[in-house]
């Protein structure tokens, strides 16, 4: 098996102006002070992805994008390609996060494309899997997290070109927190599942 390295992804969301490359600076400054072990990366906004990707060369911070769309080009207008936030700079590139679920009303056959797009690109997946708190609380969290990841995952992912992120949603922004013992319960399934597949 080979060895799990933790990684560390900073998602800034709908946050952040040029202005803040002094701030990716001294995370670039800060990373070299952390065990080689650990992977780290920024997502910064669509609009940040080039710059920081500049600024990041031949650190060992990876930029990544927040969202794509999964056709390569076309009539879509306000919509960003894989293969534009690769050649922007983009190793990888958050897909399926609850905000997109939830807001964008996005469903795993969609997340299930757009991470093809991204492996198309040459980006790794960031594929975002999680239930919400009325889930959890109808005990029906392994049922979601597995409905996900069967729906949402296309076959041929390797390490190096998908990480499942678990996000409890039911946690972000409500002062409840998961405890080792949630979390280690659905990563124990994604791992199952991953070696079903």
């Amino acid at each position: 098996m080979a060895e799990r390295r933790p990684l560390v992804v900073g998602n800034w969301k709908m946050n952040g102006l040029r202005k803040l490359s002094s701030e990716l600076l001294r995370m670039l400054e800060d990373s070299v002070k952390l065990p080689r072990r650990i992977e780290m990366a920024i997502c910064p906004p669509a609009t940040l992805v080039a710059n920081f990707a500049g600024l990041a060369r031949g650190s060992r911070v990876r930029i990544g994008a927040q969202d794509c769309h999964p056709e390569p080009a076309g009539a879509y207008t306000g919509d960003i390609s894989a293969e534009m936030l690769a050649d922007a700079g983009a190793a990888m590139v958050i897909i399926g996060h609850s905000e997109r679920r939830s807001y964008h009303k996005e469903t795993d056959a969609q997340v299930r494309v757009k991470t093809l797009a991204a492996w198309r690109a040459g980006m790794a997946a960031i594929v975002c899997v999680g239930e919400t708190r009325a889930e959890r609380e109808s005990r029906q969290t392994l049922d979601v997290v597995g409905r996900q990841l069967g729906a949402s995952l296309p076959e041929g992912g390797r390490a190096e070109s998908l990480v499942i992120a678990y996000e409890p949603v039911w946690a972000i922004g409500t002062g409840l927190t998961p405890t080792a013992a949630d979390v280690a319960q659905v990563h124990n399934l994604i791992r199952a599942k991953l070696v079903e597949r």
